[in-house]
């Protein structure tokens, strides 16, 4: 259910991907959104990003109500960024920090209405995939990491299952599906969070690799 006051100023930051997002909405329904595709930079990025897209809008920092930040499964580094930047600026500003699962968000992307069922997957690379079904907005189970024939596998369960996300491709979807921020997704969930959502924790697609001097990784 939605908070009281839904419709105070909400900001929404993205940084999972190969690219740099955020987007504000106002008060009255007005929305602004940045995108920048890259490979790497997001968290030298971020913040003048951010504050081009307050100065476009004519809003002070301290004004916003909630600050929603897409969680992954993502890169490590966009990921780290996001989260830690969206936690900082909450605590600078007193709106209200809090985390948005991307395979969640890819999902209310391709089911707006909360009437089908979908199933969000995350190209984790080396030949796994993080998925997660969702049948009318609501996730059915957690996030689950396996191979492409397991995900296939749990693909064809879920009958008539509308694919999302950046691993879609791999199970027949569209060749472009998930090469960008679902920023409307993330500003609809956000704002439709309780008050007890929590704060935003990075969820990676597997442990950073540690590399031992002379290149040889754990």
């Amino acid at each position: 259910m939605a908070s009281a006051r839904p419709h105070r100023p909400v900001l929404v930051i993205d940084t999972t991907g190969r690219w740099c997002a955020a987007a504000l909405r106002l008060e009255d329904g007005q929305t602004f959104r940045r995108a920048e595709a890259m490979e790497r930079g997001q968290a030298e990025r971020l913040a003048p990003l951010v504050g081009e897209l307050l100065d476009e809008a004519g809003l002070p920092a301290g004004a916003l109500w909630r600050i929603g930040a897409a969680t992954g499964p993502g890169s490590f580094a966009g990921t780290r960024a996001g989260t830690a930047f969206a936690r900082g600026l909450a605590l600078a500003t007193g709106a209200k920090a809090l985390g948005v699962s991307s395979l969640a968000a890819y999902a209310r992307e391709a089911d707006p209405d909360g009437r089908h069922t979908v199933f969000a997957v995350h190209d984790a690379r080396r030949s796994e995939l993080v998925w997660q079904v969702f049948a009318s907005g609501t996730a059915q189970g957690d996030a689950a990491r396996t191979g492409i024939d397991a995900a296939r596998e749990a693909f064809a369960r879920a009958a008539n299952a509308r694919l999302a996300g950046s691993g879609a491709a791999l199970l027949g979807g569209a060749a472009d599906a998930g090469q960008h921020a679902p920023l409307d997704a993330l500003l609809a969930l956000t704002l439709e969070a309780d008050d007890t959502a929590p704060l935003p924790s990075p969820h990676y697609a597997r442990p950073p690799d540690a590399a031992l001097p002379g290149g040889i990784v754990l």
